[in-house]
C-alpha cells in the first residue's frame, strides 16, 4: 500500500512532509523547519511521528529536529556522508541503502550539487527530494557542480510520471517564470503557468507535484532537447553543458 503524503507548511515558504504508512500507523517526517506546524498536523490526522528523514544539513531543513525529537520519540535519518553537520543520528545512511516506514521501504540516492552529502528518499510514488530537484526547477549549487545535479538527476529517470515530487520549498512560481525564459513555446509549461497562479491566488500550496508533470515542464528535465540547447547557447546540445547553462542563467534572472 503506498504511503499517504501530507504537505505541511512551515516558516516563510518551506514544507515538511509527513508520510504514513496505514498499514502499521508508523509515520515519517522528511525535513524538520519548524516543529510547531509538523505537531499540529500529527495531532489533527491522529497520526503518530516514528521517524525523520534529513535530506541536507542546511537550517531551514534541520533546525526544528530537536524540538519533534523531544516530543516524539521518532528515530533520525540522515547521510552518513553529513552526520558531522547533521542533527544526532540514529542511523546514517548512504547511496542504495533502503529506509522503512512501517511496511514501505524507499531507496537513498545521492543528489549531490546544492549541497556535497544532498541525499533524496525514494518510495513507491512518492520522492522526497528536499533542494534537488523541485517543482519546475532545482536547487541552487551551494557546494557542488552542474555536473553533479545533473548525474545525480538519473536517480528518477525509471520511476513513473505518477510519483510525487515532494520538494522543500514553495518556488514553484518563480521557477516558472524562468522557465519560460528558455523554454517559451512550451505548452505544458504555459499551461501550468496558469494553474500554479491560480493555486497561489487561492492561497494553496503547488508542491507536491508529480514525475510527469516536471518532465513535461521542468527545463532541467529536458536538457536533451534541441530547443533547450537551443536556448542555453550551447552548440551540440551536451545534455550536462546545458545543465549547467540553464542553471547559470537562473542565477542571473
Amino acid at each position: 500500500m503506498p504511503l499517504t503524503v501530507a504537505t505541511v507548511p512551515c516558516l516563510s515558504d518551506n514544507y515538511a512532509f509527513l508520510a504514513h504508512d496505514p498499514e502499521t500507523g508508523a509515520t515519517a517526517c522528511i525535513d524538520v523547519p519548524d516543529a510547531a506546524p509538523v505537531l499540529a498536523e500529527l495531532d489533527r490526522r491522529g497520526w503518530r511521528l516514528t521517524d525523520i528523514l534529513l535530506t541536507h544539513h542546511h537550517a531551514d531543513h534541520v533546525q526544528g529536529v530537536a524540538v519533534l525529537v523531544a516530543a516524539t520519540g521518532a528515530a533520525v535519518t540522515g547521510a552518513a556522508a553529513d552526520a558531522h553537520r547533521l542533527p544526532p543520528l540514529d542511523r546514517a545512511v548512504a547511496p542504495d541503502d533502503r529506509v522503512a516506514v512501517g511496511t514501505a521501504t524507499g531507496r537513498v540516492a545521492a543528489v549531490p550539487g546544492h549541497t556535497s552529502g544532498h541525499v533524496v528518499y525514494l518510495f513507491d510514488g512518492a520522492a522526497f527530494t528536499g533542494d534537488s530537484l523541485m517543482a519546475c526547477g532545482c536547487g541552487r549549487l551551494f557546494e557542488g557542480t552542474a555536473d553533479q545535479m545533473h548525474a545525480g538527476f538519473a536517480a528518477f529517470d525509471g520511476l513513473p510520471d505518477s510519483t510525487l515530487i515532494c520538494s522543500g520549498h514553495e518556488y514553484t512560481a518563480a521557477n516558472i517564470r524562468f522557465a519560460l525564459t528558455v523554454d517559451p513555446a512550451n505548452p505544458a509549461l504555459r499551461a501550468r503557468a496558469a494553474a500554479v497562479d491560480a493555486a497561489r491566488a487561492e492561497g494553496r500550496p503547488t508542491v507536491p507535484s508529480t514525475l510527469g508533470e516536471e518532465r513535461a515542464t521542468n527545463p532541467y528535465l529536458r536538457v536533451s532537447l534541441p530547443e533547450l540547447a537551443a536556448a542555453a547557447g550551447v552548440p551540440g546540445g551536451d545534455p550536462a553543458a546545458v545543465f549547467a547553462a540553464i542553471r547559470r542563467a537562473k542565477d542571473q534572472f
